[in-house]
């Protein structure tokens, strides 16, 4: 067997393919929810921010300044990602019952 050939059985054997082409299309999606939370979300959440730049709002204890904006909507982005994929999961990765012998 040639070494293309068994190449081409290891990208079928090991589901290369349909790994690369999920992994592209978390990307893409990844940057969809981020346009999303950063256009859409954000600027809800900034009329409740005092003065109204969530990327750059901060709190301030003494010398240390958290910036707590942009964290915040990092979490948002990570909270719908993860819902994302779990719904994903949860239609793809049925469990089928075990029945009792």
């Amino acid at each position: 067997m040639g070494l293309l050939s068994e190449f081409k059985d290891f990208l079928y054997e090991y589901k290369v393919i349909p790994l690369a082409i999920a992994f592209i299309m978390g990307i893409a999606s990844t940057a969809l929810i981020k346009s999303l939370v950063d256009n859409i979300v954000m600027p809800i959440i900034t009329l409740f921010v005092p003065g109204g730049a969530w990327k750059t709002a901060t709190l301030e204890i003494g010398p240390i300044v958290l910036g707590w904006g942009a964290f915040l909507g990092e979490l948002i982005n990570f909270v719908i990602i993860a819902f994302v994929v779990f719904m994903i999961a949860k239609m793809v990765l049925k469990e089928e019952k075990v029945e009792k012998k």
